[in-house]
């Protein structure tokens, strides 16, 4: 197995995305903490996976992140998943100020927070992966609000903490997955878009699948499939680069 006697922290895991991410870990071996800020969802998926520890940990607060850390000891793979609140679907200049700069500030915060902590306990040891996600917008989406700026963002700090870091061993990597369609419920999209129905989410995804050179989404299994991968020793030659799971609609 891929990663047998490995320890995983994978923030965000009572997410879609998340949960899959952390059955296919355990799957593969790791011995997995589960982590994020409601226990219900974090509990429903650990149910799944034989020993995994839940914590409620909010990623945006640092002394609690340390806290967490410092009782886990070694982590050999954090994965942050968190939630940053993009709210997309409406042009920039209608759009408050509060919504455009949400995912830009939690994101980064909780990226470099969680990372941080991270990398700080592997370079002592001199090996470790660190893993995010993010939709690969950095290059122009319209309508997609914050979300732009918060991926180009986060893509900076992976590609700077793999060059620092990369010496002590620790790797930085990251992937692209927009439009997971999993992931996609009338009840999420319609938070932001009080119209949205059965027929606009279906229209949605097949949208989205028209503006990849496959033709496809990706599906979640094929998100958690990829990030078995880069977490794994399979990809030590990898680090300070995005990899891309979205079926093309990112091409630079």
């Amino acid at each position: 197995m891929l990663l047998t006697d490995k320890t995983a922290i994978i923030y965000g895991a009572g997410g879609s995305i998340g949960g899959a991410v952390a059955r296919a870990f355990a799957a593969e071996g790791a011995r997995l903490h589960l982590v994020g800020r409601t226990r219900e969802t974090l509990e429903a998926v650990a149910a799944d996976i034989k020993d995994a520890e839940v914590a409620v940990v909010d990623a945006l607060d640092e002394a609690a992140v340390e806290e967490h850390l410092a009782g886990v000891g070694d982590v050999d793979v954090s994965f942050n998943l968190v939630t940053r609140g993009d709210v997309q679907g409406a042009p920039l200049t209608d759009m408050p100020v509060d919504d455009f700069l949400r995912p830009v500030l939690g994101g980064v915060r909780a990226n470099f927070i969680t990372a941080r902590g991270a990398a700080r306990r592997m370079a002592e040891r001199g090996s470790g992966v660190i893993l995010t996600l993010n939709s690969g917008s950095a290059y122009g989406s319209p309508m997609m609000g914050g979300t732009g700026p918060a991926d180009a963002a986060i893509d900076a700090l992976v590609r700077n903490l793999a060059l620092e870091c990369g010496p002590r061993g620790v790797r930085a990597v990251g992937l692209w997955a927009a439009g997971v369609p999993e992931t996609f419920t009338v009840e999420k999209l319609s938070a932001v878009n009080p119209a949205i129905d059965e027929a606009a989410v279906r229209g949605i995804v097949d949208n989205l699948a028209g503006m990849r050179m496959t033709r496809r989404n990706p599906s979640l299994a094929e998100v958690a499939a990829t990030a078995v991968f880069l977490a794994s020793d399979h990809a030590a030659g990898i680090t300070g680069t995005f990899v891309n799971v979205t079926g093309g609609m990112v091409v630079r």
